[in-house]
């Protein structure tokens, strides 16, 4: 039985409608009861983890958040911030006068709202209906953001974001990390930040060793983090090259494929 289960969400643990299935809960409910922590990591804001917690019991069970792809670390049944990062000053100024010259929605995180100054942008969209939080428009993005975020995401057209991706790497190389984390979201994070960091960070908190972990993933993020742990279990959703770094490769979120694994090679009880 492996201490500690890391898992992400959009594509991983939620399936097409953002929901965990009544059968990959149980599973998950059962591998807590067996004495498992669960850890949520995505590139997900804080609240916009706080659903699937809660469908999952953790306020009460205990347990903990890895959000913004690690840049946070969140006591669940406590609140206490563990670990935080941020955006350097000088940058944020930068990327905001990137999108507007592109014509490109940024979006920042404030409490439990989305803002943005392009509302309409139909991949701000997309990011308030992942995350269930409201968005509210701003004239000015700078004004309505602390001046360090922890994480800013840009959003637009596939082909237009590979340029983007692209061309804030090289203007930010050094001061921090660029990538897409899907085809419309170029995401924007303090430098070095990623799920394997920020989980060895947690371990070392909980007296554990990598070796204790199991991690369940399927997008390009969740690559250190499956290369990390002890066991590192892909979607079979996931892409080709998540897919060959994984040890194991299971069905798909659709399919409950972490309820298959953890039945199949985990848990004591089967049901």
């Amino acid at each position: 039985m492996y201490s500690a289960i890391a898992l992400d969400l959009d594509g991983t643990l939620t399936n097409h409608n953002k929901e965990v299935t009544p059968l990959t809960r149980q599973a998950l409910l059962q591998a807590e009861s067996q004495g498992a922590v669960l850890i949520l990591a995505s590139g997900r804001p804080t609240y916009g983890i706080m659903p699937v917690a809660e469908c999952l019991e953790m306020p009460k069970r205990g347990g903990y958040i890895l959000s913004y792809n690690g840049g946070k670390i969140v006591d669940i049944s406590t609140g206490h911030e563990l670990y935080s990062n941020h955006l350097p000053h000088e940058a944020v100024p930068r990327i905001h006068q990137y999108a507007r010259t592109h014509h490109f929605a940024l979006l920042g995180y404030v409490g439990s709202e989305i803002v943005t100054e392009l509302p309409d942008d139909p991949y701000a969209q997309e990011e308030s209906r992942i995350n269930k939080m409201k968005i509210r428009p701003v004239t000015n993005l700078l004004e309505a953001i602390e001046p360090q975020p922890t994480k800013l995401l840009l959003t637009g057209e596939p082909d237009k974001m590979v340029h983007a991706e692209a061309e804030l790497s090289e203007m930010l190389k050094g001061s921090m990390d660029v990538y897409r984390s899907a085809p419309f979201f170029v995401e924007l994070v303090p430098l070095g930040i990623d799920k394997a960091k920020s989980l060895e960070r947690l371990l070392a908190h909980l007296n554990l060793d990598r070796a204790d972990l199991l991690a369940f993933g399927d997008g390009y993020n969740d690559l250190s983090m499956l290369r990390y742990a002890g066991c590192g279990v892909a979607m079979a959703n996931a892409a080709p090259e998540v897919r060959a770094e994984a040890d194991y490769v299971t069905l798909s979120n659709e399919e409950d494929g972490i309820a298959q694994f953890l039945e199949e090679k985990v848990l004591s009880i089967k049901y």
